[in-house]
Formats: C-alpha cells, sequence, structure tokens
C-alpha cells in the first residue's frame, strides 16, 4: 500500500475516471466542494464585499497555492534527498502542496479572526469546549462535507491531510492551543501518523511549505491591499511616526510565537526602522520606474518580495526535532535576518489594517452579530425550530459523537459574512425581505 495515497475510507466504485491521480481527485473534491466556494465570501483583511479590488479568503488560498506549487517545483529540483523518498513526509508532491494550501483556510469562521476569537470563547465559558480554525479545517474536510458514497467528509489522501496539518497535535491535550479535535485526531490524523511514523511534534516537508508560503502571502498581499486602501500611506511622514514604529515593537515583543526567529540578537527597534526606511526607498525607486503609477507600482513590489521570499525557501537539518525544516536559507543555514524582516512586514499589516479603529469597529459589530445568532440556537428546544433541517437531521443521525454546542459552532463557522448578517437581519431586525428567499 501507497501510505500517501490512501485514503481512511475506500472510496465509492464507479464514481471516478481512473485516468486521473489520486492527488487529482483530492483537487477537484476540493474546489468543487461548498465549504470551498464559501471562501469567496469570507474576510481576509477587509470584510468580504468591502470592495471588488481587496483579497477575500478564497483569493489568499489560490495565492498561496500558486507560491507553493512553483516553489515546491523547484526545490525538488535543487535537493536530492528530495528524490529518495527516504520518508513518506521527506517528500515535495507540487499536487499535494496545492491541494493544502487551497484547503488551509477552510475552517475560518466569518468576520476573519475575530468570529474565531467569539465562538472560542462561547465554547470555552460556557461547554469547556475549543473552536480553533485549524482544528475546524479537518472537521470539515473528515466529517462536515459530504460527497456522493461517502459519508465521511471529502476522504482525502493522508498526503494532503497531513500536509494541511501544520499544527500536528491534538488539541484536547493540555495546554494546547492548536491542533486537531479529539474526535479527528484519534479517527484519523494520528492514525495516519502512526502510520507514517511520523516524529511526535513534527509536520511533513509539505505541511511546512505550505505554512511559509502562507506566511509569504501574507506579509506580501494584505499589505498590497493596505496601500490599496490608503491604510498604509507609502511617504515618510508616515514610516518615520514613531508611534508606528513603537506599536510594531510591542506586537513583536508580545508575540510569543515567534520568537524562534531571533529577537533576542537584535535591537527590535532600530531593525524595525531600517526595515521601514528601506521598504519606503524600494518604493520610492520602483515609483519612478513606473512613470509615478501607484498601481504599477504596489503590483511590481508585491511581486519583488514574494519572488525574493520564494528563491530563498530551502531545506535544512532541524537539530532541535532531529528531523527536517523548511524554512529561509542563506549560505546553507537559516536566514534569520529575512525571517524577522517577513515578521516585521506581517506586524505592519497587522498593526495598521486589523489595528485600525474603523476595522475594530467592524469587528465589534461582527462579535455581537455571532454573540446573538449564538444566543438564538444553543438552546435547543428553539435551536431545532430555526436550524435548516438538514442540518438537525445531520445531528440527529451522529448524536453520538456531536454536541448541540458544537453544531452551533460549526452551523455558524461555515457562513460567509453576507450569510452571517442576513440570518442575522432575519431574527432581529425589523424588515428582512420574503421568507421564500432560498438560503
Amino acid at each position: 500500500m501507497d501510505l500517501r495515497k490512501f485514503r481512511l475510507d475506500e472510496p465509492a466504485h464507479g464514481t471516478f475516471s481512473e485516468e486521473r491521480d489520486e492527488y487529482e481527485r483530492d483537487y477537484a473534491r476540493l474546489i468543487q466542494s461548498p465549504a470551498f466556494r464559501r471562501l469567496q465570501g469570507k474576510s481576509q483583511v477587509f470584510g468580504a464585499g468591502s470592495g471588488d479590488y481587496y483579497r477575500t479568503r478564497l483569493t489568499h488560498s489560490i495565492e498561496v497555492s500558486q507560491i507553493a506549487r512553483e516553489t515546491a517545483r523547484r526545490l525538488n529540483k535543487q535537493y536530492p534527498l528530495l528524490e529518495r523518498k527516504e520518508h513518506p513526509a521527506l517528500v515535495l508532491d507540487p499536487s499535494v502542496v496545492e491541494c493544502a494550501a487551497l484547503a488551509h483556510d477552510l475552517g475560518h469562521p466569518p468576520f476573519g479572526h475575530k468570529g474565531e476569537e467569539v465562538l472560542n470563547d462561547l465554547l470555552h465559558e460556557q461547554y469547556g469546549l475549543a473552536y480553533e480554525g485549524n482544528a475546524q479545517n479537518f472537521r470539515i474536510l473528515m466529517f462536515l462535507e459530504k460527497r456522493a458514497g461517502s459519508g465521511s467528509g471529502l476522504d482525502l489522501t493522508a498526503a494532503v491531510l497531513l500536509a494541511i496539518n501544520k499544527y500536528p497535535f491534538c488539541l484536547d491535550d493540555p495546554g494546547r492551543l492548536k491542533g486537531v479535535y479529539g474526535m479527528e485526531w484519534g479517527d484519523g490524523i494520528g492514525l495516519i501518523r502512526d502510520r507514517w511514523n511520523m516524529p511526535a511534534g513534527c509536520s511533513t516537508l509539505e505541511a511546512q511549505l505550505m505554512d511559509l508560503c502562507d506566511d509569504i502571502a501574507y506579509s506580501t498581499h494584505d499589505i498590497e491591499d493596505g496601500i490599496r486602501a490608503g491604510k498604509i500611506q507609502m511617504n515618510r511622514t508616515f514610516f518615520e511616526d514613531g508611534r508606528l514604529v513603537e506599536h510594531l515593537v510591542q506586537e513583536i515583543v508580545d508575540d510569543h510565537g515567534n520568537s524562534e526567529v531571533g529577537w533576542d540578537q537584535v535591537d527590535i527597534p532600530l531593525m524595525v526602522k531600517e526595515v521601514l526606511t528601506a521598504y519606503l526607498a524600494q518604493w520610492e525607486e520602483i515609483y519612478v520606474a513606473c512613470d509615478r503609477e501607484a498601481s504599477r507600482t504596489r503590483r511590481e513590489m508585491k511581486a519583488r518580495w514574494v519572488s525574493m521570499f520564494a528563491g530563498r525557501v530551502g531545506i535544512i537539518d532541524d537539530p532541535v526535532k532531529s528531523w527536517k525544516k523548511i524554512t529561509f536559507v542563506r549560505d546553507g543555514q537559516q536566514d534569520l535576518e529575512l525571517l524577522r524582516t517577513m515578521e516585521i512586514l506581517k506586524k505592519l499589516a497587522w498593526v495598521t489594517l486589523i489595528k485600525d479603529f474603523r476595522v475594530q469597529r467592524l469587528q465589534k459589530r461582527s462579535e455581537i452579530m455571532i454573540r446573538r445568532l449564538w444566543e438564538s440556537f444553543i438552546v435547543p428546544e428553539q435551536g431545532r425550530l430555526i436550524l435548516p433541517p438538514d442540518w438537525v437531521e445531520n445531528y440527529e443521525h451522529h448524536v453520538a459523537n456531536w454536541s448541540w454546542p458544537r453544531l452551533v459552532a460549526d452551523y455558524i463557522s461555515g457562513m460567509t459574512d453576507a450569510y452571517a448578517e442576513k440570518v442575522y437581519t432575519e431574527l432581529f431586525a425589523s424588515k428582512s425581505g420574503s421568507i421564500y428567499e432560498m438560503d
């Protein structure tokens, strides 16, 4: 048996073409799934529907998949160890990485990270449960999504499932903030990892590459959107503002999840200033070369940074985990300076976009909507009357391993921004249109 291509449940007979590769089937199942389509209506940075220019979760996922696929192709030509296939996890198949990137954000609820935060608070405060976007990915892929002939989600190959699993832990373990819910871990991800003989706490090379390319997209594409929206102003007054530097430094200091990039080795305020100065100088140079056309300059800046980041991705030994690590590489060593530069750009997008007071107002409004939707559905006797019948029927069929609070979280988290607002309006506004509108 090919450990990379086996599926947890046998595919239904007669529903596929023998001419297609297993990963091509995975690709088709993903892009034709309702969960994937809904990404077009979920916020990336700006609310979905804010304008026809800005990225949504769907366009972000497509861009990540393109970066990841092309980077995987280059690495396969550059590193002989990938040809040896010494371990099922030490492989970089461009098709697998592409599928993983397309699926990596399926678990995000409406209204971006605010929606994730609110749902987690509601579940944790009242029921001791957790909601986490990466874990919800697997709940969707392995349980909630349906396809012909299968009651087990999309039934993707083992390689694609592990390529999506950038946090290789069970979320039920004490102290875990990110991972996989117990149901999907015990019946699926943990089982696959055991069959592959995966070292504890280690991700496949494909998962690592997908994760790094997600960061590359975030630190380049979201800044492009921010410049287009006027939230990031490409002038010296904006970039030399001491308050901006202070906010970026504070975000870096408060983020305990990126300590591995060696912030203790540098003067953080000085490096932030240097990166901002160099970024503005590059903009001014390209702006002149593009005949002072801002739209061309934005695209050229984005393209150069994506190319530079992707071109520096490599594979090194990870002595801490006794495994292989995908990261930025320079002269055979991990390029900590470039990793820190990317973190600064990510924080620039966060501080100027997410922390903008207008965005915060929208997020507060989103929080109110999600909390009131939750209150409307959470009492089973009342919720059964106003939830779609197929959801209630599915719950009753799986009641042994599907609690009512988890059902409510699943339903709300699957909504697009616009649909969440539509249901909220139907329940709480004085006028909502015809009851015969199709959901």
